[in-house]
């Protein structure tokens, strides 16, 4: 299993680390979107708002091929990738396979580093619990 987490991993990188860097060169062409998802990402492009985005796909992608900080990449990857999702099923349902398939690879890798993430899975009382005795110490 630690092979799959790995290929995970190192597909997911690329992925991201290649369209984030085509989102600042442009060198995958993509016919343009038509309808809503047109205007949409028309005001995405025009708000400067998609230079943060892909910024944020390159370094995530190139921390995942780098394999440091991977519980920090798959942090700032989650919402990216939520709103990839959303955008396709919603407005572009063309790219909602590679959407789905990155969405597989995140969840492979976050399974992978989990026990980085345990924290944010504890109950309130456990953690009031953890603050009393340390305020008893």
């Amino acid at each position: 299993m630690r092979i799959a987490f790995v290929i995970a991993r190192y597909l997911a990188g690329v992925i991201f680390l290649v369209m984030g860097l085509n989102g600042f060169l442009n060198f995958i062409h993509f016919p343009p979107p038509a309808g809503l998802a047109a205007q949409f990402m028309g005001a995405l492009y025009v708000s400067h708002y998609l230079w943060v985005i892909f910024a944020f796909q390159v370094i995530a992608g190139a921390l995942l091929l780098a394999n440091r900080y991977v519980p920090l990449a798959v942090a700032v990857l989650a919402p990216v990738i939520v709103n990839i999702l959303t955008f396709h099923a919603l407005m572009a349902p063309s790219g909602l396979p590679l959407a789905l398939f990155v969405a597989v690879l995140w969840t492979l890798i976050f399974v992978d580093v989990r026990p980085a993430f345990s924290g944010l899975f504890q109950s309130r009382l456990q953690l009031e619990k953890v603050k009393q005795s340390a305020v008893r110490a």
